[in-house]
């Protein structure tokens, strides 16, 4: 076992010691609202039946990415020396019981195809235990960190999330809607250096009616574009001064309308009479997010069209300019016109779109007669990242009119990023989204006091 982080001395005054982990404890418990006394059982999940008419939450096994059991065995055979006179029953395996571990893990099961079988049968009746069992009342939540942003046309390399789907809509729930909650730290060592998930979500999960219906495929898709923007615009927007949603977040988040539509039916049913699977629901889910946070959707200027398709295609790179001057002409501009509007660099063949770093200091947009969205982005990323909050809220006060056009951008500029790979790009995007609220606010207080807030949220 190899450790990418340092283990300070517990005894020390650093980091780590047992004296300040102890406070921790301490100060929650000081504020910790429960008062009565908890007991702690342990069941199958399958078979259970202490969750009759209660509320329930779960945080469920993640499909293969934790093999908890197998991490176990590390600690047992040490506490097992120690503890088994005092508690026999739990101690009286030589290692930690393995088979019944509901992971998809293949060397356990003999392929990788197996595996996921066990865990779909095993996850479908655990969860129809809960549907059956749990108070009629009160909605389900569960808990789940599984990436699902991969989801595409042709292939997947999220199994463990569609397999997780399918088992809670095979065990009769319908999906009502999935809440982003702030549970992970970018300190944690699977999170420092990566692009990895800001929250964990929540499943709100109610019983499917005996009586549902099944419906074609079109008219989910004709939901999908009638109910999608309004739940994309409230995720995005914030609402009763909430945050926005931040894009390393929103394809997980905003599978819930969309799931919500697919399981509250009995199915949906293609050309051909077949089931549609939740592998083909996510990838129209997905399809509709894109859409929506698309450049074309009208929300943009022919300027910012032609970058964010020129940027889809190469980046920060160089490109050539007959190609930039096509697509220019496609999108209603024209490269100089662009290169005028100081965002893009043309010369000996090449077009280059420049880095936010690159653009000038105390630019002012009312003192520019040619103001793209994605210019006024980059100057935002800019001012945010070099002198803060207050400051890009005085840059936004300047241009309200533009605040919606430059989340929307943002999201967008942010999912290309991510899949291509470029998170140090796709950080400034979502920093930016992160501290949206904050920069709304300082908007407001320094340059048009008074004003409703809704028009930049």
């Amino acid at each position: 076992m190899t450790w990418n982080y340092a283990e300070g001395n517990v005894f020390s005054n650093s980091t780590g010691n047992f004296e300040s982990l102890l406070a921790w404890v301490f100060k929650f418990l000081q504020q910790a609202p429960s008062k009565p006394v908890g007991f702690v059982a342990q069941y199958d999940a399958a078979t259970q039946s202490i969750s009759k008419d209660k509320v329930v939450s779960t945080d469920p096994p993640y499909y293969d990415n934790i093999g908890f059991a197998d991490l176990s065995d590390f600690f047992y055979v040490w506490l097992r020396r120690a503890l088994r006179p005092v508690f026999p029953e739990l101690f009286a395996t030589l290692a930690v019981p393995k088979a019944e571990e509901l992971v998809a893990t293949p060397y356990r099961h003999g392929s990788k195809e197996k595996a996921e079988r066990f865990f779909l049968e095993g996850m479908k009746k655990a969860l129809h235990n809960l549907a059956e069992q749990a108070h009629p009342a009160f909605p389900v939540t569960i808990y789940y960190a599984f990436k699902q942003s991969e989801t595409k046309e042709g292939s997947t390399t999220s199994t463990g999330w569609e397999t997780f789907l399918e088992a809670v809509i095979q065990a009769g729930f319908t999906i009502d809607g999935t809440w982003p909650l702030r549970t992970e730290r970018s300190a944690r060592s699977i999170g420092i250096g990566t692009n990895a998930l800001a929250s964990s979500v929540v499943l709100v999960c109610r019983r499917r009616p005996a009586q549902a219906e099944s419906i074609s495929r079109k008219e989910f898709q004709r939901q999908l574009r009638r109910e999608m923007p309004e739940a994309l615009e409230a995720m995005i927007g914030g609402s009763e001064g909430a945050s926005p949603i931040a894009p390393v977040d929103l394809a997980q988040a905003a599978i819930g309308p969309g799931m919500a539509i697919y399981s509250q039916y009995e199915a949906v049913l293609n050309q051909d009479g077949s089931r549609m699977t939740v592998h083909d629901a996510l990838i129209l889910v997905n399809r509709a997010i894109t859409e929506y946070l698309s450049p074309e959707s009208g929300s943009f200027d022919a300027d910012t069209q032609f970058c964010a398709a020129w940027f889809e295609q190469y980046g920060w790179k160089s490109g050539p300019f007959g190609e930039a001057d096509v697509l220019a002409r496609a999108k209603g501009t024209s490269v100089d016109g662009v290169a005028g509007a100081g965002v893009l660099e043309a010369g000996g063949g090449k077009v280059r779109l420049l880095r936010w770093k690159e653009y000038p200091q105390g630019w002012d947009p009312t003192r520019d007669d040619r103001t793209p969205v994605w210019e006024a982005l980059h100057h935002m990323i800019r001012r945010l990242n070099e002198e803060g909050e207050t400051a890009a809220g005085e840059l936004l006060a300047r241009m309200p009119e533009k605040g919606e056009p430059l989340r929307q951008l943002a999201y967008h500029l942010y999912t290309l990023c991510e899949r291509a790979g470029k998170a140090e790009d796709a950080r400034a995007y979502n920093e930016l989204i992160g501290a949206w609220h904050a920069i709304v606010t300082a908007s407001h207080e320094v340059g048009h006091k008074g004003e409703s807030l809704e028009l930049d949220l």
